[in-house]
């Protein structure tokens, strides 16, 4: 993913990365001159950080669980940077605190006053307009009711024993954590822009979506089937799938800082769409368009598991797009949007580099 781009000056450190690949403390052409023991030497090295690395994570789920806040997931993602880079010096990767508190800032003010908006605002919850769209695209009862009525053992419940699918549909709901960040760690070792570009775009559908919580509090179908509101009952069956392997509760200790009416758009939905449309956009292979099952099977773990209604997924499919389209237009007037695709800035900065 190289790119012969016109870096700004403040994406000094980045430049030398997109230009000329680094192993270790030496480049590519200093390598090649002198032999292949280095690189050999350098990728050893990497290896053995990569295994060390993976024991540690390995050790912190067994003995602490599964990273679930936006601190212990950057840290991690943090350490995996390092592990990646060993030849890099300390000031390299001091270099990810510098970028990164200012995202994690942000983050974090936008998890707390999620979880703060319906104490604070006290707005009216609401509750039977989404039941009314998604009873009539049912045929008279919500897709949650009719999806755990076919996969859910009856009497469906969070106890009741999980199927194959639903670790696999855990599994992609708890991506929603974790993809946006992996992808901004990614963009951020290739270059700056376009990890600038990338977490534009992901605080922009994160406040974007803390605006509609704060005055649109609405309960999602579990709740709303606990208050007596529709006729079917629906459970909340979130991490079930994961409740074999003991990592079933990951889901509560989330919960202790969410909101449980922050439920319109759905940001799982609406992330998982972005990272897709975003990808269709800068990529050029015919294969791109695969990524649009990361939000198709997103959308139905969210209605299946009673954590949304479909005119909940459909807000939040609206909400990547119009956030998509307004960065765009905003780095257009300000000359930020990069000359070429991935793949075709990734070919010219090859050719430049063979001159």
């Amino acid at each position: 993913m190289s790119r012969a781009t016109n870096d700004t000056p403040d994406e000094t450190h980045h430049v030398a990365r997109d230009t000329v690949p680094s192993y270790g403390r030496k480049t590519a052409r200093e390598i090649i001159g002198g032999g292949v023991d280095e690189s050999t030497a350098s990728w050893q090295r990497r290896a053995a950080a990569m295994v060390m690395f993976a024991g540690a994570f390995v050790l912190w789920l067994v003995f602490v669980g599964l990273p679930t806040d936006v601190v212990q997931i950057v840290a991690w993602l943090w350490v995996l940077t390092i592990a990646w880079n060993t030849g890099a010096g300390w000031q390299a990767h001091l270099g990810f605190l510098k970028d990164w508190w200012g995202p994690v800032a942000f983050l974090l003010v936008y998890l707390y006053s999620r979880g703060l908006a319906d104490e604070l605002f006290a707005l009216p919850v609401h509750v039977t307009e989404p039941i009314v769209f998604d009873e009539w695209l049912g045929g008279g009862t919500t897709p949650s009711h009719l999806l755990q009525d076919w996969l859910c053992d009856q009497p469906c419940s969070y106890a009741s024993p999980p199927h194959w699918y639903d670790i696999m549909l855990t599994t992609v709901y708890f991506t929603h954590f974790v993809a946006g960040l992996t992808i901004a760690v990614v963009l951020w070792m290739v270059s700056r822009r376009e990890w600038m570009q990338w977490m534009r775009r992901y605080l922009a559908i994160s406040f974007g979506a803390l605006v509609v919580y704060i005055l649109y509090p609405m309960a999602p179908p579990w709740m709303a089937s606990q208050d007596g509101y529709l006729s079917e009952e629906v459970a909340r069956l979130t991490g079930r799938g994961w409740s074999t392997l003991g990592l079933g509760g990951f889901h509560l200790a989330l919960a202790n800082v969410g909101n449980p009416v922050a439920a319109m758009p759905s940001l799982h939905a609406g992330l998982a769409a972005l990272i897709a449309f975003y990808g269709i956009q800068r990529l050029r292979s015919s294969w791109r368009w695969l990524l649009l099952a990361y939000p198709l099977a997103m959308s139905f773990a969210l209605v299946y598991y009673g954590e949304h209604y479909v005119i909940d997924i459909i807000a939040g499919f609206a909400l990547a797009g119009a956030v998509l389209l307004a960065c765009d237009a905003w780095e257009r007037r300000r000359g930020h949007r990069p000359r070429y695709s991935a793949s075709a800035s990734s070919t010219a900065s090859r050719s430049a580099r063979s001159r």
